[in-house]
This record gives structure tokens, sequence and C-alpha cells, in this order.
């Protein structure tokens, strides 16, 4: 079977949702997030995190970089959209099509890398805070 690798930066929330499915699939979209958005590269992922997660408080001050297959043919379902420079590469999956676009993944979800902003505190879910304290 052939797959496509992706990537997704998430914060400490939505990971704990992700741990939560065994790392099989990514949560559903909340009421005012119409698109789920993985990334095609590690490098933009990474930028997303460290950069904005970071940051932001609704993301734990944490960026925590997602990588996933899918299978190809799912894959070639969508378009893919550039938002910036070239590498900046995205598919937009309608937030309504998030079930079926998990039930594409093959294996698990994996964290690949972590970035910590300075106001960030380890969540009180021991089992998530060792998941990411293992990066730092």
């Amino acid at each position: 079977m052939n797959s496509i690798p992706l990537y997704r930066p998430v914060g400490i929330k939505e990971l704990e949702l992700i741990m939560d499915s065994g790392f099989k699939k990514f949560p559903p979209r909340l009421s005012w997030q119409p698109i789920f958005y993985p990334v095609l590269n590690q490098p933009y992922a990474e930028q997303i995190a460290a950069e904005w997660n970071t940051t932001d408080a609704f993301s734990g001050y944490c960026g925590i970089v997602t990588a996933f297959e899918i299978t190809a043919d799912h894959y070639a379902q969508y378009t893919v959209q550039n938002v910036g420079d070239s590498t900046h590469n995205e598919l937009w999956v309608p937030a309504e099509e998030l079930e079926n676009f998990n039930s594409h993944i093959i294996g698990d979800i994996r964290i690949v890398q972590v970035f910590f902003g300075e106001s960030f505190t380890p969540p009180e879910n021991s089992r998530l805070a060792a998941e990411l304290l293992k990066f730092r």
C-alpha cells in the first residue's frame, strides 16, 4: 500500500485527545475550525509549532510536531494549498471529513519534535507530561 507522510503541529490539549485515541486519530475540529490542515513537510510543521504554538495559551505554550502516514489514494482526493513560501504547503480537509480522513491513517500518529515556550508548565496528566518532557 502506497502512503504519503504528513505532519501536524498541535498543542497540549490536542495531543491529549490524540493520546486518548491510542495515537490513531485526530480529534474533531472545534466549531470555529472549518478545516483540518496537516502540512506536507516537517520543517514547516516545526516553524508553526515553534513560532505560534509556544506563544499561545490555548496550546499550553507548547508546540508539538506530529507525523503520520495516510494512504496515497485518499491523499489524492485533496488539493495541496500553498499558503506562503514554497515550503508552506498544506492539505485542507473539511472538518466534516476528518473522521473519514482518520480512517485512512496508516499506523500510529507519532511525536517527532516538541518546542517549549517561556510560559510552558508541564500538564497535570503525568503520561502526557512524560511524553513531552522526553524532548526537553
